[in-house]
C-alpha cells in the first residue's frame, strides 16, 4: 500500500488539533494538511465533553501561557461564534467567599485579572443582587462580565466544516500505531502516513505518541474523571455562573454551578482519578497495560502525598454519594431544591500531565518538538478556550518560517 502523504500530518482531531490546522491553513493556503482522528466523529472525548465554557482569565498568574491564551481566547471564540451564528450564553461569573479567608482569596484572583488585562471586578452585596439575588456570599463576590457557555462540539464541527471547505482531509477511526521514521507512522489499520512535519494532539495519548519520537522524556499523563450532575426541574433558580474560591495549589476549580448554552444547570465536576486512560464507566475501554501503569504513579503519589494527594483522593471519592456532592454546591446560593439534582452527565477525562521527577501536577501548557515533529504534551484546562491563540503560539514558535 502507497504511503499517504502530505505537507502536515496531525495526530487527533480535537479542537487544539483542529485549531492548529486552521491556524496552518490561514497562513498557507496551499499546504496540504491531513487530520487523523482515532475515533468515528469529533469531540469524541474532552474536546466535546468540556463544560463549554469560555473563561475570562483571570485565575492565572501573569506570566503563565494559560493566563496569556485565556483572555485572547476569550475574545477570539467569541468573535468565531458570532461569525458562525453558533450559539452562545452569555451568562457571566460570579466567584464567591465563605469567610474572611477566602475574601482574601477574591483580591488575589482580581489583582491576577487585573495584571492580565481581562475585565473583572469585586462587587458588593448590592450589585451582586441585581446580577443573581440568590447568590450567597460572604460581603464581596467576584464578577466575571465575559464568561460565557457555548456547545463545544458545535464549535468544533463548524472549524471541521471550515477546513474540510479548504480541502484539509480530516480521516476517521484512524488509530496511531508506531512511529516508522521521523516523518511516518503507521495506524492501526496498517496505512501509513508520511509527512514533512507531524504535530501530535493525541490528548489523553499524547505522551505516549511523544515517547516514540524521544520526548516526554520526564512525564505521564495521569487521567481525572469529570462528571456534572443536571438539575432538571424546569423552574431557573440561578442565573449566572457560579464558583467558589478554588485552591491556588491545584488545577482545579472545585464544584460550581454552570449555566449551559442551553440553560441547563449543572453542577460539578468531580475530580476524581481514573484508572485507565479512557475509564468512562465501568469497565468500558479498560487496559491492563495502561492500569497498571497509572495505579503505580498512583500509588507514588499516594505514598509522597504530593499536592495533597491523599486528601485530595478522598475528597473526590466521596462526591459519588450524590447528597455530598449536592451539599458543597448549596453553600453558595441562598435556596435551590437539592432533590432537582437528577441526572448525572456525560463523564469527561482530563489528560494531566505530571512531572515524574518531581511529582508536581503541570499546571500550564507543554509543547516539545524539533524540526520534525511537535507534541502537545499538556493542553491543559481551559484548553478550549485557549485553542484559538495557543494554537497561533504554537505556529508561530515552532513551524513558521520568518
Amino acid at each position: 500500500m502507497k504511503d499517504h502523504q502530505s505537507n502536515i500530518l496531525i495526530i487527533g482531531a480535537g479542537v487544539i488539533g483542529l485549531a492548529i490546522a486552521r491556524e496552518l491553513k490561514e497562513r498557507n493556503p496551499e499546504q496540504s494538511i491531513t487530520l487523523i482522528e482515532k475515533e468515528p466523529h469529533l469531540a469524541f472525548h474532552g474536546s466535546g465533553r468540556n463544560s463549554g465554557v469560555l473563561h475570562a482569565g483571570f485565575y492565572y498568574t501573569a506570566n503563565s501561557l494559560k493566563a496569556q491564551f485565556t483572555r485572547d481566547g476569550n475574545r477570539l471564540l467569541h468573535a468565531y461564534c458570532q461569525e458562525k451564528n453558533i450559539r452562545v450564553n452569555p451568562c457571566q461569573k460570579v466567584v464567591v467567599a465563605q469567610n474572611e479567608e477566602e475574601l482574601a482569596g477574591l483580591h488575589e484572583l482580581e489583582s491576577r485579572g487585573k495584571v492580565n488585562g481581562v475585565d473583572v471586578r469585586l462587587i458588593d452585596l448590592n450589585e451582586l443582587a441585581e446580577i443573581d439575588p440568590n447568590v450567597q456570599t460572604y460581603q464581596k463576590a467576584l464578577f466575571s462580565p465575559t464568561t460565557a457557555t457555548v456547545d463545544p462540539a458545535e464549535v468544533c464541527r463548524a472549524i471541521q466544516k471550515d477546513l474540510e471547505a479548504q480541502r484539509v482531509e480530516i480521516l476517521f477511526n484512524e488509530s496511531y500505531a508506531r512511529r516508522m521514521d521521523d516523518h511516518t507512522i503507521q495506524t492501526v489499520s496498517g496505512r501509513r502516513y508520511q509527512a514533512e512535519k507531524i504535530i501530535n494532539c493525541a490528548g489523553l495519548y499524547a505522551d505516549k505518541v511523544a515517547k516514540d519520537f524521544g520526548f516526554s522524556q520526564d512525564y505521564t499523563i495521569i487521567p481525572f474523571k469529570g462528571i456534572y450532575l443536571k438539575y432538571t426541574k424546569p423552574d431557573q433558580p440561578i442565573r449566572t455562573c457560579i464558583y467558589p474560591v478554588p485552591n491556588l495549589k491545584n488545577p482545579f476549580l472545585g464544584v460550581h454551578y454552570t449555566i449551559t448554552v442551553d440553560n441547563t444547570i449543572k453542577i460539578g465536576p468531580t475530580a476524581i482519578p481514573a484508572f485507565w486512560r479512557e475509564n468512562y464507566q465501568k469497565f468500558d475501554r479498560f487496559d491492563m497495560n495502561e492500569f497498571l501503569e497509572i495505579l503505580y504513579q498512583e500509588a507514588r503519589l499516594f505514598a509522597a502525598n504530593a499536592f495533597n494527594f491523599r486528601a485530595l483522593a478522598f475528597e473526590e471519592v466521596q462526591k459519588y454519594y450524590k447528597p455530598y456532592f449536592v451539599g458543597l454546591a448549596t453553600s453558595m446560593v441562598k435556596q435551590i431544591d437539592t432533590k432537582g439534582f437528577t441526572e448525572w452527565s456525560k463523564p469527561g477525562i482530563r489528560a494531566q500531565l505530571l512531572n515524574t521527577k518531581t511529582m508536581a501536577l503541570v499546571q500550564d501548557f507543554v509543547v516539545e518538538g524539533d524540526e520534525k515533529t511537535i507534541h502537545v504534551l499538556n493542553a491543559v484546562s481551559p484548553a478550549f478556550t485557549c485553542s484559538f491563540p495557543f494554537a497561533k503560539w504554537v505556529v508561530e514558535r515552532y513551524i513558521a518560517t520568518p
